[in-house]
């Protein structure tokens, strides 16, 4: 049966944010028949999220906290224009609380979960406390005061055993984080990270958990309304990662079993239910080498990596936010969902990694994404657009689905390789010599994978000035095509087996 449109649906939503989740948010919106409102920094003035909407409005300055984490400028805008909603996308003001509350008393929704649940979820040791005394699994730590009694916490770390891992209680990122290995190192870490944690998030607290030693790093999409109905729409594997940030994701966990997914699913609904949790969320967990999982933090808003979720399990999340912000029920149940095939996501950054992931900037002179069956690419650039030092380097998703978690690792490899983004390093080669490494096919991973592999150790041996000349070749032999109305190929002239086979080598079709 055909279901009835939503009669106080918003008419317009500002998105507070830019890039591709801007340009993603947007597109679902629009399908709706919500009218885009843009807001757009001054390096941002003819960034593709700000041609994707119905209105773009500018905001002073070039920075961050100038710009898109600047509160007061943004809710001038949305009184201004009169807009229904907000979504923060992820990033910037996405988890602050007090925006969330400046929205609600301002008669603006705000589309994500309560002030009350972020403020709460927000703080580590809080969260940590209320899901363990909703029988979730956490892990063994301590989080009495630190920095009075050192004698005190020595105590507790060797009572938690070494390695142990010193954490922020305010943020993320892998910021106000520490290892310790043994306790000469305790008492520098603990200094640097609650420096590190005040200078980030306004909060020098830190807590002690028990370091885990090649753990997995599953998450479980959650979804509230608020009728009371919780579900969650399946794991994603979030192991790889860099600095404690994650590049490649996907679902199905390789990991999982049928019982071991069933029984993370319902701790991770049951964590969302402790809370009251309405709109989208994630629950994260450590899953150690012994099949034992354990709760790490819930992430109060659309992830990054929600792509995979969506095509697996078929479902909009952006389209569920905005129908749960306006006060409609879920229109899916727990039975509704399932799992089908397995997705595969790589984010795509401007940033080098033979030396250390280190950022890129410049201007694209070049961007064509892949395309075809089974592609998908979530773009917030184009050929022309600057990359600055400002914001965060990634320049989009390329995200692939397919019946077997190996065809879409071939899926994903072919894609990469037919990615050309040039005027700007990327990680485009790193992460196809990622994906097609025998140890992540056969689905070992863990979150030290590329310390163990020493995946970024390897330099790409494609340099810029040779991929702008096979660019300047490229665009020749593109006018050549159209005069003489047939399709070429261009590419660097190797075999298979040579140094571009599996090196991201920029190909022309």
């Amino acid at each position: 049966m055909a279901r009835v449109p939503v009669v106080n649906m918003f008419r317009k939503v500002l998105i507070a944010n830019r890039g591709e989740i801007a340009v993603r948010i947007a597109a679902t919106l629009q399908q709706m028949g919500i009218r885009v409102i843009a807001v757009y920094s001054e390096p941002d003035q003819q960034s593709v999220h700000v041609g994707c909407a119905d209105e773009a409005y500018p905001l002073t300055g070039r920075t961050a906290a100038e710009t898109y984490l600047c509160q007061e400028q943004i809710l001038a805008i949305a009184k201004e224009h009169e807009v229904g909603a907000i979504h923060p996308g992820y990033g910037f003001l996405s988890e602050n609380s007090v925006f969330a509350q400046a929205c609600h008393d301002a008669g603006i929704t705000f589309i994500g979960p309560s002030a009350q649940v972020i403020r709460a979820m927000g703080d580590k040791i809080q969260a940590k406390a209320a899901f363990a005394k909703a029988g979730v699994p956490v892990v063994p730590g301590w989080s009495g005061e630190i920095g009075g009694n050192d004698g005190a916490v020595m105590r507790e770390a060797k009572r938690i055993g070494f390695p142990v891992l010193v954490k922020a209680a305010a943020g993320g990122g892998g910021r106000g984080m520490r290892v310790v290995h043994d306790e000469g190192e305790l008492a520098p870490a603990l200094e640097s990270a609650q420096r590190e944690a005040a200078a980030a998030f306004g909060d020098s607290r830190v807590f002690l958990e028990k370091y885990i030693t090649h753990p997995r790093h599953v998450e479980f999409q959650i979804f509230g309304d608020r009728h009371g109905n919780v579900v969650h729409l399946f794991e994603r594997e979030c192991s790889i990662q860099r600095r404690h940030q994650k590049i490649v994701e996907e679902s199905p966990s390789p990991a999982l079993s049928p019982e071991l997914r069933k029984q993370m699913g319902e701790a991770a609904v049951a964590a969302a239910k402790a809370v009251g949790y309405t709109n989208a969320g994630t629950v994260e967990f450590l899953v150690a080498p012994s099949g034992e999982f354990f709760f790490l933090e819930v992430n109060t808003r659309l992830q990054v990596e929600h792509p995979v979720t969506e095509l697996v399990v078929g479902q909009d999340l952006v389209r569920a936010q905005v129908t749960v912000a306006v006060g409609e029920p879920l229109s899916f149940v727990q039975d509704d969902l399932h799992q089908v095939g397995c997705a595969l996501e790589c984010r795509i950054y401007a940033e080098d990694p033979a030396r250390g992931f280190a950022p890129s900037t410049g201007v694209i002179d070049r961007y064509q994404p892949p395309g075809g069956p089974g592609i998908r690419v979530d773009s917030g650039v184009a050929e022309g657009s600057t990359v600055s030092v400002h914001y965060d380097p990634m320049l989009a998703k390329l995200i692939v689905h397919a019946r077997t978690r190996s065809e879409a690792i071939d899926r994903m490899s072919w894609a990469l390789n037919r990615f050309a983004i040039l005027g700007v390093t990327t990680n485009v080669a790193f992460l196809d010599r990622l994906v097609t490494h025998p140890e992540f096919r056969a689905g070992r991973l863990h979150t030290d994978f590329l310390q163990v592999q020493r995946l970024d150790d390897v330099c790409d041996p494609f340099s810029l000035d040779l991929a702008l000349a096979v660019a300047a070749l490229a665009v020749g032999h593109d006018k050549a095509r159209h005069r003489h109305g047939r399709s070429a190929s261009v590419e660097p002239a190797s075999s298979p087996s040579g140094p571009w086979h599996g090196a991201g080598a920029w190909r022309a079709f």
